[in-house]
């Protein structure tokens, strides 16, 4: 009987197919070839009805047979490719060390933030944090800077819309932790600041700032040169001098600017200190009275000394860098003589 043949043909071809099979695709391709709704073995059934009532019977009979011991013996093959361990290429040598993937480090700039941190947190202070998209009363008012003062003109601050802006320093923070808290406070505020100024060597319109707060009674200006000079010699070396210039800040009375002996000359005068022996690292001075009342201390009653610096400008002074741009143009180059 011809569709008997037909069958035992299709039985012979399933079973050398299924035996040889090695992967779930070519096992996709066997059951449709054969068991699928448009295999052979569908194509021998539908043709029954061309056949003889007995042909009919035993051709049925037998596809059915066959139907069934195609999938069994399909699922068997599914269940043996999923146990067996992923082929490896013929030619991996699997005694070769693998490649490592490459390793980042941390920018230079945090770096450098975290060292001051660290040298403050050993003093006693804590790291605190704030907004960086604040209010004119925080950024401006109440570190008794007036409406009148220029860093308030639109050209030296980011107004973002009707009373807030971008902060300019982390001043603000000192005024949100004065806020919350009575004295003692001995804090460090680190983090990015905005200025419309224009990008060059020596600016950028974004950078980090480090300040610092210490509110107590009978908090001195002697307290203050103190801590900043641990602090100079810690971050530049115990041979570093420093020296105190007046200033003015509208924040703090009596004001001055913090200059340490020049790290390239060692005070000798050179290039990076434009002959002088010295380098402006950062501004300080005692909290004047009316940030106090600002925010609700009896500036009778305490006293205390802020300072602040630029990352930025630490950065460059350590590692001997001339141009602020190569700390944001992600430069890899660059990045990796800091790991």
């Amino acid at each position: 009987m011809e569709s008997l043949k037909k069958l035992t043909e299709i039985k012979e071809r399933f079973t050398n197919a299924i035996e040889a099979c090695g992967d779930m695709k070519t096992l996709e391709d066997i059951r449709v070839r054969y068991a699928g709704r448009k295999g052979e073995l569908t194509g021998i059934l539908r043709g029954l009805s061309d056949l003889s009532v007995e042909e009919k019977k035993e051709v049925g009979r037998t596809a059915n047979i066959l139907k069934n011991e195609f999938n069994a013996k399909i699922q068997e093959a599914r269940e043996r490719l999923e146990k067996q361990p992923e082929k490896r290429g013929a030619a991996t040598d699997v005694t070769m060390p693998g490649t490592l993937p490459r390793v980042g480090t941390l920018h230079p700039l945090t770096q450098v933030m975290e060292r001051i941190n660290e040298i403050f947190v050993s003093l006693g202070f804590r790291v605190e944090e704030g907004p960086e998209i604040e209010t004119e009363f925080y950024n401006f008012e109440a570190l008794n800077i007036p409406l009148d003062h220029p860093s308030r003109d639109a050209f030296d601050t980011f107004y973002v819309d009707d009373g807030h802006v971008l902060r300019s320093h982390t001043s603000n923070v000192q005024i949100h932790v004065m806020q919350g808290q009575k004295p003692p406070i001995q804090a460090i505020m680190p983090g990015r600041v905005y200025r419309p100024d224009a990008v060059d060597a020596t600016h950028s319109f974004m950078f980090h700032q480090v300040e610092g707060l210490m509110v107590d009674k009978g908090i001195n200006f002697s307290d203050l040169k103190g801590v900043l000079s641990v602090f100079c010699k810690s971050m530049f070396g115990e041979d570093i001098k420093m020296r105190l210039r007046p200033h003015f800040f509208p924040f703090t009375e009596p004001s001055a600017e913090v200059d340490i002996s020049c790290i390239m000359c060692k005070g000798a005068g050179c290039r990076v200190c434009s002959g002088n022996g010295w380098l402006e690292i950062l501004g300080a001075g005692m909290v004047n009275p009316k940030v106090f009342e600002a925010v609700g201390y009896d500036p009778e009653r305490y006293t205390g000394f802020a300072f602040g610096m630029g990352v930025e400008r630490i950065a460059m002074l350590l590692y001997g860098i001339d141009d602020i741009r190569l700390f944001y143009e992600n430069d890899v180059r660059f990045l990796e003589q800091f790991k």
